[in-house]
């Protein structure tokens, strides 16, 4: 019996030294050598200072930016510790106010009447909280306001946006889409 659990042991040490220390060094020191930029959290930066990740969606609010998804991560939305969907139902009361609610605010921030359609992904939120990206839909739909509110001729905020939509991942994965941080740093970058 002591020959046993004498193994048992010595197995024990051996997989709990490959498994939880040789497997993850050397699986950041892969990622850290092939692909640094994201294994670093897709960090991007503005006159080298950090100011979010291509990866989780900020709130921005600011008409002058292109606004993302409404979120459900945290009390006030937008918290990465808090990730995750409301888990309403579809005939949820709570849902349908919030929902009613994003509707307006989306209409009146842009100037929009009833007749316009406005894209699902501007007034519900993503099953992660965080979604970083919008359909060019929703990013042609606030065209106006940007150039608006940034004192730049319309075509100019377009071509922006035409330069950052991003086709299906390759060709046949997701939607295309839009990066709201990094479009909204591009638009910052204008002169």
């Amino acid at each position: 019996m002591w020959k046993q659990l004498y193994s048992a042991a010595i197995l024990l040490l051996i997989l709990t030294v490959l498994t939880g220390l040789v497997y993850p060094l050397a699986m950041t020191g892969l990622a850290q050598t092939l692909l640094p930029f994201q294994s670093n959290g897709s960090l991007l930066t503005k006159a080298g200072t950090p100011v979010g990740s291509l990866l989780i969606g900020q709130n921005f609010s600011n008409p002058a930016y292109f606004h993302g998804r409404p979120s459900a991560a945290g009390q006030s939305g937008y918290d990465a510790a808090s990730s995750g969907g409301s888990n309403l139902g579809p005939t949820n009361k709570k849902l349908v106010a919030a929902i009613v609610g994003n509707l307006k605010t989306v209409r009146a921030e842009n100037n929009l009447n009833q007749a316009v359609a406005v894209p699902a992904d501007l007034v519900t939120a993503s099953g992660s909280g965080l979604d970083p990206d919008i359909s060019p839909a929703a990013a042609y739909l606030q065209v106006d306001r940007v150039a608006h509110a940034r004192g730049l001729p319309k075509a100019v905020v377009l071509a922006l946006l035409n330069g950052h939509i991003q086709d299906r991942q390759l060709g046949i994965f997701g939607e295309p889409r839009v990066n709201v941080l990094e479009l909204n740093l591009a638009l910052d970058a204008q002169k």
